[in-house]
């Protein structure tokens, strides 16, 4: 791994250096796992004791502080530690294979140029994969799929039939896109399965974690919008429509037909019902339980889901309920004694 000086990093970043420039640096560490050829970052002051000590030859910071290390202070320094992992480090680098004699492809089947299809994929009728994809082994390419460019599918993803998938989507190890929603017509004590007719629809720079669930809509299309980064073990029903640019973290659970306005953040273990509307920049706390609309804006917390603030401290209070139910009944107490003294007199 070929190093750069910290004064070549703080002028790709656009940043500062506040010591020694010269100092070389080759990865990027913790605090607390630094090394002097290493730089490390602090975005919060809580780890200002760790900044002090570490032996990193340097620190990204949003301001100056105080440490032995050199550093490099950005405006953003967290923006500033993805663009210096990216230099030093690199994204993941995929195998060159082109189509193995081991993938099942289709006559009817369309590979773009540059595409590195591995051992025992199965690419259906009539799917469409654009150029610079890479499909890692066991992946399941429905019929009718539509895949744009530089897609990266890692191994064992199943994409049901008719799924569109736009450019630079990446969609990580056994996930599911397109699966039936959970619809059923219950009649006399029995479930009838409703068939679903619609679609899902991921579009441009989504990326979808591990162990994912999409369901294709039932008679409309489920939507990813563009840009959204959607963690793992996340379940979203049947005609969700997701707006650009969301931050889904793992465990979230969302019904069908929600809408979720753009740039949404949803915390992990988030449940939210179906058929509401969440609006553009909503805030959700983790471990949430959501069941009504929410407008543009909000941060709520807590389940069911209230106002953030006054939700972290109604569940602050938690703890001491049991001490303030025995005040309460020895006020009760009081006032009883005192009110029965008062009409005795």
């Amino acid at each position: 791994m070929q190093g750069k000086t910290l004064e070549q990093l703080a002028e790709h970043v656009g940043g500062k250096v506040v010591g020694d420039g010269s100092v070389e640096i080759s990865a990027v560490s913790t605090l607390d796992q630094a090394g002097p050829g290493d730089i490390s970052f602090m975005t919060n002051m809580k780890y200002i004791g760790r900044a002090r000590t570490t032996k990193a030859g340097a620190v990204i910071a949003g301001s100056e502080i105080e440490t032995d290390a050199a550093l490099l202070v950005a405006d953003d320094p967290y923006y500033a530690l993805m663009q210096i992992v990216v230099q030093l480090h690199g994204h993941r680098r995929h195998k060159k294979t082109g189509i193995s004699e081991k993938a099942s492809v289709a006559e009817t089947a369309e590979i773009g140029d540059g595409c590195n299809v591995y051992d025992f994929v199965t690419v259906s009728d009539n799917a469409r994969i654009g150029s610079g994809c890479v499909i890692y082994p066991g992946v399941f390419v429905g019929p009718n799929v539509k895949i744009g460019q530089r897609c990266i599918l890692y191994p064992n993803v199943v994409v049901y039939d008719g799924t569109a998938i736009g450019d630079r989507v990446i969609i990580h190890a056994n996930t599911t896109v397109g699966d039936d929603g959970y619809g059923f017509a219950t009649q006399d004590g029995i479930h009838h399965k409703i068939p679903q007719i619609g679609c899902v629809i991921i579009e441009d720079d989504v990326e979808i974690g591990a162990n994912c669930i999409i369901e294709r809509g039932t008679l409309d299309e489920t939507i990813i919008g563009r840009g959204c980064k959607i963690g793992d073990a996340v379940a979203i029903g049947h005609g969700a429509k997701i707006g650009p640019g969301c931050l889904l973290v793992p465990q979230v659970g969302i019904a069908g037909s929600t809408t979720l306005g753009h740039h949404c953040l949803i915390g992990g273990q988030v449940g939210v019902a179906g058929h509401i509307k969440i609006g553009n920049m909503v805030r959700i706390g983790a471990q949430s339980g959501v069941s009504n609309d929410i407008p543009d804006g909000a941060s709520v917390f807590g389940s069911p889901a209230i106002d953030g603030s006054l939700g972290k401290r109604a569940y602050s209070l938690i703890r001491t309920l049991p001490a303030m139910r025995k005040k309460v009944r020895a006020l009760q107490k009081w006032i009883e004694k005192h009110d029965t003294d008062l009409e005795s007199e």
